[in-house]
């Protein structure tokens, strides 16, 4: 073995207390032992360790052997994971989904890997169909979340490469709701990175695949920010319309805490971008006020709290072309210093109001404080 080994192999003492394990059949080689013991004997690692017969062949042998019919499909459909253990994982899954809007997203992050980790465990043991198609789907609704926060932390590509992961994970299962939110997911990325027609791709692919769901109707209102970006009017007004009718059609939420669930007052926060852009001031603070009355408690918790930030922001545009100064600092400062934020989304929006302020009061100390502020969170980010 020490002639064919390429690395350097421990004592020799060690190496005949695991062959003796290996022969004896207490213990296996691994990879790297496998293929140096085939090339000791100048063979192929298959040859001495051939792989393990398929669950096909299985069946064929349990077959051979006159089992009834019944019994052989009840072997088939056996499982070693509990119904309760899939229940548990669906609450933790939706658990976390519902901790979104106000759970630090570097805690959220965290969590939601460790229970990405044990979810994919689960597909090392022996599972039923259903439940091997549920836990992919458990494991792609985590990866959706766990892309959502890594986006808001400034993490793209990272937040890239998990969002793939998820639309494979929907794919492999044949959920169409996992495979759609990915595409939003993609939507969204574009967006604030100022890839408005790659919105409008995104959106069209994710509305192909999960039509008549709310990830639909989600991707619709991506799209229908990227034309007001774009400038196109009737596009905008045709596709909330679009998104609007979808809406009423599906059933209230259960949920309406969930992330990946697009509750009715979530049209006013896309109507409230669209109209600002388009410099309907009116309509974009009618908007604003109602997306923060609905995001907000009767306590006066934030429940929402990224959407009031974006509703803030809004009312400081608003406020800015209406020669408004203070409450146009006033409005942005606020949303900038929410716990709770998506940079991403948080800095698209800051730079519009930044941008009025910059072209309408240059040499003003509010504004420029305000856009010095802004500089720091882009800096931020951009580390």
């Amino acid at each position: 073995m020490r002639a064919h080994a390429a690395e350097r192999l421990p004592a020799d003492s060690t190496l005949l207390r695991n062959w003796k394990r290996w022969e004896a059949g207490s213990s296996k080689p691994d990879g790297f032992y496998k293929a140096l013991i085939a090339k000791t004997f100048g063979t192929v690692t298959a040859a001495f360790f051939p792989p393990a017969a398929p669950r096909d062949a299985e069946a064929e042998v349990i077959a051979a052997t006159g089992m009834e019919t019944v019994e052989i499909l009840a072997r088939l459909r056996s499982s070693d994971v509990s119904d309760a253990t899939l229940q548990a994982l669906r609450i933790t899954a939706d658990r976390l989904c519902c901790e979104y809007p106000y759970m630090s997203a570097e805690q959220l992050r965290i969590e939601g890997r460790s229970w990405l980790r044990r979810i994919t465990t689960l597909l090392e043991r022996r599972l039923t169909l259903a439940q091997h198609r549920e836990v992919l789907s458990l494991a792609g609704w985590v990866a959706l979340l766990i892309g959502c926060v890594e986006y808001d932390l400034g993490l793209r590509r990272i937040a890239e490469g998990t969002r793939k992961a998820a639309l494979t994970l929907g794919e492999e299962a044949g959920d169409a709701a996992v495979t759609g939110w990915a595409y939003e997911l993609r939507a969204w990325y574009a967006l604030t990175q100022g890839d408005y027609l790659g919105v409008v791709a995104a959106a069209e692919a994710g509305e192909a695949i999960t039509t008549g769901s709310s990830a639909a109707v989600q991707l619709a209102g991506q799209k229908a920010k990227a034309w007001a970006r774009l400038g196109d009017r009737r596009q905008v007004e045709k596709t909330l319309d679009r998104g609007r009718t979808l809406l009423e059609s599906l059933p209230y939420p259960e949920n309406t805490d969930h992330h990946f669930v697009v509750d009715p007052a979530k049209f006013d926060f896309y109507a409230m971008d669209c109209y600002r852009l388009a410099g309907e001031d009116r309509l974009a603070k009618m908007y604003a006020g109602q997306v923060i009355r609905s995001s907000t408690a009767p306590d006066g918790t934030e429940r929402k709290p990224m959407r009031i930030a974006e509703a803030r922001l809004t009312l400081g545009v608003v406020a800015a072309r209406a020669g408004d100064l203070e409450a146009a600092v006033t409005h942005g400062r606020r949303a900038l210093h929410g716990e709770r934020k998506s940079l991403p989304s948080m800095l698209m929006c800051s730079r519009e109001l930044a941008t009025l302020l910059r072209e309408r009061y240059p040499k003003e100390p509010a504004a420029t404080s305000y856009l010095d502020e802004v500089r720091a969170l882009t800096t931020a980010q951009a580390r």
